[in-house]
């Protein structure tokens, strides 16, 4: 899921209806050298675009979020 490894919502705009399994390998933005080793895997939009073709851009975009400000524990009877 790129929401976890982008450190900021994604929406989906590539036009694929289908599923894919695929294996992507990068360096979390988390865990970035201040200096790039070449041994190491490139980041997450570098992965994406040279294994997978596609591309994430930075857009503001109105999305839909939901947010609980509270929940309670309702007790049951065994």
């Amino acid at each position: 899921m790129l929401i976890g490894s982008a450190m900021r919502p994604v929406v989906d705009r590539a036009g694929l209806d289908a599923r894919y399994n695929y294996l992507l390998s990068f360096t979390p933005l988390s865990a970035q050298p201040a200096e790039s080793n070449s041994d190491s895997p490139p980041d997450l939009f570098t992965a994406l675009q040279q294994q997978l073709g596609l591309r994430l851009e930075s857009r503001r975009e109105a999305i839909e979020i939901l947010v609980i400000d509270h929940a309670e524990r309702i007790p049951t009877q065994n």
